[in-house]
Order: structure tokens, then C-alpha cells, then sequence
């Protein structure tokens, strides 16, 4: 018996200490994939900061977060979602504030291709009127295109410029002008009136955009309300008849109802959400 238990207490320390180190393994891992994830989309929005401070910063909002959680609800499981939720906040926000970099690019772009095509009609040649675009333009654009103009200078050929601006900014605005500044390069060609062309084409394709925009508002806001009835009703309750609904917060069943709930809102925001975007 005494050999068994002993046996027993040896396999559980040899448990524990392959899942700690299996533990430590994968936290360090998973340190580094976001300290270089984050160094690399801070350097596309031209934010210098050190990614180990962002990582200790989300791992204190975790920590908090999960904390005010299991105080609040006093569930580990709720605490464990909410901690998990703030490890992968930092992504969203960081595909949240690209998707409106790109938005403001594309907005700023047409009078941008008309300032350009001004400029050539002008006599200037395509280095000066893209120096002047950038004179005159608001971020994003202007750090785009300075930063076009950057890699000329250390010698960069003006196609492999255009082709890094397209990767930055992988946009259909974006591909058009770099389509017709290649183009231009290669052939010749008379480069304002193609660019003038595409700044009237981009402004009508996005005047179409905010119109859709306008017009489908009422559908995203129902996705949004729809949404947080059962949110707003399980507070509710929980503050009506609070044994009632414990079981749901404190026992494995209702852990999996909430997780089915929650799985659940979000099949339904995010068809609904689909269902009211129009791809122009």
C-alpha cells in the first residue's frame, strides 16, 4: 500500500512537472510570437514602441480583467474567459486600427491622383508631383508615399517601391494607382489622364460606399440590439431571482449554456452583419 501511494505521489509530481514546463514552454512561445507580431504591425502604423512593454502591459490587463471577473461573478471560468479575451484583444484592436488605416488611405487617395495628375499636367516630373502629394496630404497617405519616396532615394527601383506600397496597403484603390504608375513606367503613356481617371472612378466607388453605408445602418444596429437582449436579460434575472439562476454561473452544466449562448449571439451578429454588407 505504502509502495503504491508512494508510486502514486510520484507520478503526480512527475505530472506536474512536465505540465509546468509544458506550460512554461508554450507561454514563452507564445511571448515571442506577439512581441514580433507587434513590432511588426506597430512599424506599419509608424508607432515606435517596445513590444515587451506592450506584452507586460496586456498581461496586466489580463490579470485585472480576470481578476474584476471572478470578483464579480465568482466563477474561475468566467475569470479564465476574460483572461483569454485580453490576450487576444491586443489583435483585434491592432486588425481594428489597420482596417481604418486602410479606410482613411483610401479616402485620402483621390485627391491625392488629382494633385499628381495636376502636377504632370503641369510639367513636373513623377518624383516632384508625388513629393508634392505628400506636401500636401494627411497621415496615412502622406507617410505612405514619403516613405515610397524614402526607398527611391536609397536606391530602390520605382517598381519594387510600388510593389512594397501595395503590400502595406493591399487595397483595390491602392493596386489601380500602383497598376498605372508600373504601367507608365514601362510604356509610357500620358499618366495624368490616367490618374485623373482613376481619382473620378475611386470617388464615385466610394460616394457608393458611404451611401450603402447609410442605407444598411438600420440593419447593423438591430444585429447590435438583437444582440444584447439575452445579455441585458440574464442580468436581469440574475438581479431578480439571483438563486435561481447561480446553477448557471457556479455548476459545468450552465458553463456549457453560457458558452452555447455566447457562441450562439455571435453566429447571429455576425450573419446579420454579413447579410448588410454590400461589396460594391
Amino acid at each position: 500500500m505504502l509502495l503504491a501511494m508512494a508510486g502514486a505521489a510520484v507520478a503526480a509530481a512527475l505530472l506536474a512537472w512536465l505540465a509546468q514546463a509544458w506550460a512554461r514552454l508554450a507561454w514563452h512561445r507564445y511571448q515571442q510570437a506577439f512581441t514580433a507580431e507587434a513590432r511588426l504591425r506597430l512599424s506599419e502604423f509608424f508607432v515606435f514602441v517596445d513590444p515587451l512593454q506592450l506584452w507586460l502591459l496586456t498581461v496586466l490587463l489580463c490579470g485585472v480583467g480576470a481578476l474584476l471577473a471572478y470578483v464579480l461573478s465568482g466563477s474561475i471560468a468566467v475569470a479564465g474567459l476574460c483572461g483569454a479575451a485580453g490576450l487576444y484583444m491586443p489583435r483585434w484592436l491592432a486588425a481594428r486600427a489597420k482596417a481604418i488605416r486602410l479606410a482613411r488611405f483610401d479616402e485620402q487617395l483621390p485627391e491625392a491622383l488629382l494633385s499628381m495628375a495636376w502636377s504632370l499636367r503641369a510639367g513636373a516630373s513623377l518624383p516632384v508631383a508625388l513629393r508634392a502629394a505628400v506636401a500636401d496630404g494627411a497621415v496615412p497617405l502622406s507617410q505612405e508615399l514619403g516613405l515610397l519616396l524614402r526607398e527611391q532615394r536609397m536606391g530602390i527601383g520605382l517598381e519594387q517601391c510600388l510593389e512594397n506600397l501595395h503590400a502595406r496597403m493591399a487595397t483595390e484603390a491602392c493596386g489601380l494607382m500602383c497598376a498605372a504608375l508600373r504601367i507608365a513606367v514601362r510604356t509610357g503613356g500620358n499618366l495624368s489622364d490616367a490618374l485623373e481617371r482613376i481619382a473620378v472612378n475611386l470617388r464615385a466607388r466610394l460616394l457608393i460606399h458611404r451611401r450603402i453605408h447609410a442605407l444598411t445602418a438600420q440593419g447593423r444596429m438591430q444585429a447590435w440590439v438583437v444582440g444584447a437582449l439575452p445579455v441585458l436579460l440574464l442580468a436581469v434575472l440574475d438581479k431578480l431571482e439571483p438563486e435561481a439562476m447561480a446553477p448557471l454561473w457556479r455548476t459545468p452544466a450552465g458553463w456549457t449554456v453560457l458558452g452555447l449562448i455566447l457562441l450562439l449571439e455571435a453566429a447571429g451578429i455576425a450573419m446579420i452583419r454579413r447579410l448588410t454588407r454590400i461589396e460594391v
